[in-house]
């Protein structure tokens, strides 16, 4: 029996493996209300769980973020204490009904010609620049809501993904769909064994067009982009934390995958034997899905080290998630990413850091580690923690580089690698040797940011939004413009106060979303709902829109907006395509497509 169908027969018929092994209040009091009743960074709260469908609660708690917490728990406990905080029984499924709008036959084949946003940064260096959006800067203030189309999901997950007319989206119930760019209608979904938060990579293979993502479970899918059939899946870490959350980067037949993990959740618990992941890039040969290539961001694996106070065998080194989608350089042969944070007191000297990779073999050509002793765990958040349970004794301040690094040319021919950190700090370094060239100081810095998700540049400036989400001081919010050539600033747009409708709780301005910039403008999105276009020349805001409203979907699925974070807006074809929802941490949870035109179109 599958893993949906034994979570709906225990909710059914309640005996999968015995009744619940003590009262559902009891089960999360004993379980989860000690972070959950007291979140926080990174922790939701019960209120936000409790939105969620029982359903979602299951797989986080069965093969998602939780199984490590929830390990010692039957299966029928855990669908007590999904029941218990959603309400309702889980169902056994997640997406449980085709969409309602599929497009109508004949279907043209999926095509790769025309405006187009692919993957994650527009292009293989990750600049997220549209040089042809098909809209212009005197147009962006007339934009206005085309569709919207609804998710099976209670937050969402990704950034859209524009080509050849179709938008490709992913979804925190493992959903993807193939989307008509003009109407919404539905070519096809496809549902993945987790949820899936990459952007979608389209690229033709051998003449024919396939969409490449990965997914919480660290398996990468190569479906056919006319019907959305599989071809083949393989998971790139047998870690039960692994995941895969930056966009795969294609070049020729290889696509190059990073990989996370979100070992930090299970870590606090103290029979938790932390830890053991490491980060990495991986390199697959396109048609086989075989692998080619590995580079661990840790050289050396995990190992016992010592223990902790309740007996625990403690491991290291470990961490150095790869977040963030690869930037590639094919005229180099590099390819180049950023690390996460150390998990243990083990010294590591790659995390926290920028790497450049050899294409060909993986090799590391140089490794510039800009914070040493970053260690941090989930919880591990004050003096007094220092040392405790799993916590390490050198705490750090968890500001990993959660952004892809964006490489540019200067009009002199000079390049630059640009990377921002959760501290709030932009690096330039020299992309031959990793050296810094210049760094600026734009947010006090949080482990949910400073700069959380990305930058956008064009041929002159560095766009940077300022997230400052969990900071003790400064004020949330705000946008950068840097001189690429010397990280001078160019000007700083203050953030406006936040506005959000559903209410003053979770009310940020955090601008903790990835920017877009297009010529002329900048598009950058804020916790409290609100996607803004800037001014590229003085910041002046252009045009604001709240996204944080309920909707009418072309896919006739209830939904509603809410926080802009993670990916951001995307442009191709005249049209501008946004996420709204994110709220799995801070803000407000929502689970909309938005599709904005101008009105002549």
């Amino acid at each position: 029996m599958g893993l949906l169908a034994l979570v709906a027969f225990a909710a059914q018929a309640g005996t999968s493996d015995g009744p619940p092994t003590a009262d559902p209040a009891q089960l999360y009091a004993r379980n989860c209300a000690a972070c959950h009743d007291h979140p926080t960074q990174r922790i939701p709260a019960r209120a936000v769980i409790a939105r969620h469908s029982p359903d979602e609660v299951m797989q986080s708690l069965t093969g998602g973020l939780m199984r490590a917490q929830a390990a010692g728990l039957s299966m029928n406990d855990r669908v007590a204490v999904a029941t218990y905080l959603t309400g309702k029984a889980p169902l056994g499924h997640l997406a449980p009904t085709p969409e309602q709008n599929r497009c109508p036959a004949p279907l043209a084949p999926a095509a790769d010609s025309g405006p187009n946003w692919n993957g994650w940064g527009a292009d293989l260096a990750n600049t997220r620049f549209q040089s042809d959006p098909g809209l212009s800067a005197a147009q962006v203030p007339h934009l206005k809501l085309k569709w919207a189309f609804g998710y099976r999901a209670t937050y969402v997950y990704g950034q859209p993904t524009i080509v050849g007319g179709r938008v490709y989206v992913t979804s925190s119930s493992g959903r993807v769909y193939s989307l008509d760019a003009r109407s919404g209608c539905t070519h096809w979904t496809f549902d993945a064994a987790a949820p899936v938060r990459t952007a979608v990579s389209v690229v033709r293979v051998n003449g024919a067009l396939r969409v490449v993502f990965g997914d919480d479970s660290s398996f990468l899918y190569l479906l056919d982009a006319d019907h959305g059939r599989l071809l083949w899946k393989r998971r790139l870490d047998p870690h039960p934390s692994a995941r895969i959350t930056g966009a795969p980067a294609i070049q020729g037949a290889r696509v190059f995958v990073p990989v996370s993990s979100l070992e930090e959740l299970s870590a606090p618990t103290p029979t938790y034997e932390c830890c053991k992941f490491r980060g990495s890039i991986a390199a697959l040969d396109i048609l086989s899905g075989r692998v080619l290539w590995r580079t661990y961001t840790i050289s050396q694996p995990a190992r016992p080290y010592a223990r902790n106070s309740t007996g625990t065998q403690l491991y290291g080194p470990a961490g150095g998630s790869v977040w963030s989608a690869p930037t590639l350089d094919p005229e180099h042969g590099l390819l180049y990413v950023g690390t996460g944070n150390s998990y243990t007191d083990v010294p590591t000297d790659r995390t926290d850091s920028i790497l450049a990779l050899r294409m060909s073999t993986g090799a590391v050509v140089w490794a510039n580690q800009l914070r040493p002793k970053d260690n941090y765990i989930v919880g591990c958040d004050t003096p007094a923690s220092a040392g405790q349970g799993n916590c390490p004794h050198a705490l750090g301040p968890d500001v990993d580089f959660g952004t892809s690094p964006i490489l540019r040319t200067l009009s002199n021919g000079e390049r630059v690698l640009i990377s921002g950190e959760k501290s709030g700090r932009v690096y330039g370094l020299d992309p031959a040797s990793g050296k810094e060239r210049w760094h600026a100081q734009l947010g006090v810095g949080s482990s949910l940011g400073g700069i959380e998700w990305g930058s956008a540049a064009d041929g002159e400036s560095l766009y940077a939004p300022v997230s400052d989400a969990a900071a003790v001081q400064g004020r949330p919010g705000g946008l950068v413009a840097l001189r690429l050539a010397d990280g001078r600033q160019r000007w700083r747009a203050a953030p406006p106060p936040a506005v959000c409708s559903w209410g003053p709780n979770n009310c940020l301005a955090a601008q903790s979303q990835a920017a877009t910039v297009i010529p002329g403008v900048v598009f950058s999105g804020s916790e409290d709902g609100h996607l803004r276009a800037y001014a590229s020349t003085d910041g002046h805001v252009i045009w604001d829109v709240d996204t944080a409203q309920a909707y009418t979907t072309v896919n006739k699925v209830p939904a509603a907006g809410g926080s802009l974070d993670n990916g951001g807006a995307t442009v191709a074809g005249g049209m501008l395509f946004v996420n709204s929802g994110y709220g799995r941490i801070v803000g407000e949870p929502g689970n909309v497509l938005l599709a904005y035109g101008i009105e002549a179109q």
